[in-house]
């Protein structure tokens, strides 16, 4: 009987264990697809809060290249992209001199020179503040890309009401930022998995510890719990004397 309230224990406490570390590893696998999500999200231009926040533009019109920055081996572009409702929006783009045939047909539709309809192109990278060089240079060459009938008054006070204080950098590719610490939940989870499978098919040593413990507990309550036994001295002992039948002369 005892041996069967052991094993049933021991089941319990294996349910228990098992069921812990199921969670555990629930919780980190969900965690780290919700990471993943959040790492591979691309926001879109508009929405952008921060600097290190990968995002896109889809561009329905680009410039011709109105800055070079040399030394980072990018050229300055315009570019407009158009929401469902009709209203559009300009802002600024870098690329690299050497990606110029990948946006060469939205250029030349843009300008006029093709009359083959291009389809929005979506532009992917990082934002950069804008420099004053920059700046100066999308005030002066801003005229010669906004049609006339939109044509706008660009200057130093309005400039972020249009263009805002960043571009869009294309040179920079992603970065997965948050790659380790998936890779590390992913990890521990897969830790834990190895646990269960250990608990369920051998003796868990944290099993044991509890049944020594449990034993320890019941050998001590069964020790209190036992009454004495009574000792009675061989003086009070009762008993018969073979020489009580012998007669003496």
């Amino acid at each position: 009987m005892a041996k069967r309230k052991k094993k049933s224990f021991r089941l319990i406490i294996k349910t228990v264990l098992c069921l812990i570390y199921l969670l555990i590893s629930y919780v980190l696998v969900f965690s780290s697809f919700r990471l993943y999500l959040k790492d591979k999200q691309i926001i879109k231009w508009s929405d952008i809060k921060t600097t290190n926040q990968y995002s896109y533009i889809e561009a329905s019109q680009m410039s011709e290249a109105f800055a070079v920055i040399k030394e980072e081996n990018k050229q300055i572009h315009f570019v407009i992209e158009q929401e469902k409702n009709g209203s559009w929006h300009t802002y600024l783009v870098a690329i690299k001199p050497e990606d110029y045939a990948k946006y060469k047909d939205l250029i030349d539709y843009t300008y006029e020179r093709t009359d083959k309809k291009v389809a929005p192109l979506k532009l992917y990278g990082y934002p950069v503040k804008i420099s004053k060089s920059i700046k100066s240079l999308a005030i002066k060459n801003i005229e010669n890309f906004v049609p006339i009938e939109n044509k706008i008054v660009l200057n130093e006070e309005n400039f972020e009401q249009y263009l805002t204080d960043t571009y869009l950098d294309t040179t920079s590719e992603k970065v997965h930022q948050l790659n380790y610490i998936i890779i590390i939940l992913l990890l521990m989870a897969f830790v834990l998995f190895i646990l269960i499978i250990f608990t369920i098919f051998d003796k868990d040593k944290i099993v044991d510890e509890v049944d020594y413990i449990l034993e320890k507990e019941i050998k001590n309550k069964n020790t209190k719990d036992k009454p004495l036994e009574k000792t009675t001295s061989i003086n009070n002992k009762t008993e018969t004397n073979k020489d009580d039948d012998i007669e003496i002369l």
